[in-house]
């Protein structure tokens, strides 16, 4: 089985407010939402799990109802973790007292203020998943990347051509994620970034899915504004 993993447990401090940037509205209505919506065309999803703070997980729920009643049935809302990888761990657990964790389940992980994620990311992301175990959407870096070690001075500058910058979904294996996370130290779970660097660390490959662009991810309020925009154009056509 298939399921779509929305991450929706960031606070929004870098982009100023009382309201995480998630639940800020675009064209009346939330980002979630856009974001929800591109997952629900998506057949191959057994279910979509949306994780967020506990104190949101009403209103979750609540603006699921008022925008997207007819799919409300296939999505369910739960409470995410303190970190990023313990609130996918929470989605693991929750597939798993549904009886449908094993060796074929896959998960498609996504953060959602990404709204702009396309049909074909997705697809991909699930086929990748079952043919390696484990993938991340990429985009090829397009500025000079350097390394500063003592944050202050130039260290070493790698070759573009082989940088890519992150996106999501990152997709996997959800057995071989649990299995391999709950290996790790303590420390090495301190020094986590996401989910595919567990792979990484344990010497697993990471296929690539190709990215776009304009997959963006809402975190300032210049990027807000560049959301609304897009999602106004795409919208209105």
């Amino acid at each position: 089985m298939v399921y779509g993993v929305i991450l929706a447990g960031g606070v929004g401090s870098r982009m100023g407010g009382d309201k995480p940037k998630q639940y800020l509205n675009v064209k009346n209505k939330p980002i979630i939402i856009y974001t929800i919506e591109k997952f629900f065309t998506v057949p191959e999803f057994e279910r979509i799990i949306v994780l967020c703070p506990k104190q949101w997980v009403e209103h979750t729920k609540n603006l699921i109802e008022k925008h997207l009643s007819p799919a409300k049935d296939r999505i369910v809302v739960i409470q995410g973790g303190d970190t990023r990888n313990e609130t996918i761990m929470n989605a693991i657990k929750f597939i798993d007292s549904e009886g449908n964790l094993n060796d074929d389940t896959i998960i498609v992980t996504h953060d959602s203020v990404r709204p702009f994620v396309t049909h074909r990311i997705i697809t991909e992301n699930i086929e990748s998943a079952k043919e390696f175990g484990a993938c991340d959407t990429v985009v090829p870096a397009t500025d000079t990347i350097v390394e500063a070690r003592d944050n202050k001075t130039i260290t070493y500058i790698p070759d573009r051509s082989k940088m890519y910058q992150g996106q999501t979904p990152q997709s996997f294996n959800a057995l071989k994620l649990k299995n391999m996370y709950e290996s790790l130290s303590e420390d090495e779970k301190n020094i986590l970034t996401d989910a595919a660097k567990i792979f990484v660390m344990k010497g697993e490959k990471v296929a690539l899915v190709q990215g776009e662009t304009y997959n963006m991810k809402i975190t300032y309020p210049y990027d807000l504004r560049v959301a609304k925009s897009l999602l106004e154009e795409e919208y209105d056509d």
